[in-house]
């Protein structure tokens, strides 16, 4: 009985051993190094509707009158610290580059209510408004700080980044371009936003082609079919096609293809308009979920985490060019 009860106990320290080493393979990442900043963070909160939402803010020392504002959105079941950490604070690096201000919003419950049926967010017994949240949020801002309300622009990764494409479609007035990142239409049976009947503002969607949650060629969303089931989805390109037709692009997109370090190579499709809008889709190949940078690998369990390209420099580069 006692070498049975010696033996089930090391069988146990093996297994644990065995899951804490799966867990430090495939989920864990370290954090970051804080760079230098000159700005200031700060957090507060809004009141939407009775309900108090809340968001951090980066200021760089050198905001001149009529900068720019950068919404960061996070994925699902995070805050705007992990969205911080996921970019390798890469935003607030080009912040103080460039000279505009970054405001990280939470979502309630840590998911926001993009265009997806499935997985539709519910607060307190309704759906959340998330689109008046950031549109109020924007307005608070923009009286607070020397912004350009023409220049206002929303990014986002996973989750956040289904919900700016939610903003460009139902909030096209109020955000001059977004960014979405791991992230695609859903499929008209998934489909819960209203287009506005205008068009919609500038897009942009960045998409690694193996991605195992969000997949590039669409159907879909899960991670290996079990979990974080979220509907449907148009393939990437059909996604950019999406937009196009909404803004009457005629024509096929322009194509630029670019090789980079370690196989990873993108291929850009620009649908470029006579007006102000335009839409581009980044297919970063070779890499998985999430926004690409330099800072900070992601977990293995999303599939590849390339170095290159740098994602957000990519799309202030996209933004900066909306004029």
């Amino acid at each position: 009985m006692k070498r049975f009860v010696l033996f089930c106990a090391r069988a146990l320290v093996i297994v644990i051993a065995s899951l804490a080493a799966l867990f430090v393979y495939f989920v864990y990442t370290p954090a970051p190094e804080l760079p230098p900043l000159s700005g200031q963070l700060s957090s507060d909160s809004i009141d939407v509707a009775g309900t108090q939402r809340s968001y951090t803010r980066y200021v760089p020392a050198q905001l001149r009158k009529g900068a720019a504002l950068v919404l960061v959105l996070h994925g699902s079941g995070e805050g705007a610290g992990q969205m911080r950490r996921e970019t390798g604070y890469a935003f607030e690096r080009l912040a103080d580059r460039h000279g505009f201000a970054v405001v990280y919003p939470n979502a309630l419950e840590g998911l926001w209510n993009a265009c997806s049926i499935v997985g539709a967010v519910g607060a307190h017994g309704r759906a959340a408004d998330d689109v008046a949240f950031l549109t109020q949020l924007v307005d608070r801002l923009a009286a607070q700080l020397p912004i350009d309300a023409n220049r206002v622009f929303a990014t986002g990764s996973s989750r956040g980044g289904s919900m700016v494409l939610r903003l460009a479609l139902e909030a096209p007035s109020r955000f001059r371009a977004v960014a979405a990142v791991s992230a695609s239409v859903p499929t008209p049976d998934n489909f819960q936003c209203t287009p506005g009947a205008q068009g919609t503002s500038s897009v942009m969607i960045m998409n690694g082609t193996q991605d195992p949650l969000m997949p590039f060629e669409g159907g879909e969303v899960s991670l290996f079919g079990l979990l974080y089931r979220n509907g449907t989805v148009r393939s990437s390109r059909d996604s950019g096609q999406y937009f196009a037709d909404l803004n009457h692009l005629i024509g096929a997109p322009e194509i630029q293809q670019t090789p980079l370090a370690d196989g990873v190579r993108v291929e850009q499709l620009r649908w470029p308009g006579a007006g102000r809008i335009e839409v581009e889709l980044v297919a970063v190949h070779g890499a998985g979920h999430g926004m690409p940078q330099p800072y900070r690998r992601r977990p293995r369990l999303l599939g590849p985490s390339p170095t290159v390209p740098n994602g957000p420099e990519l799309i202030w580069v996209f933004f900066e060019r909306q004029h």
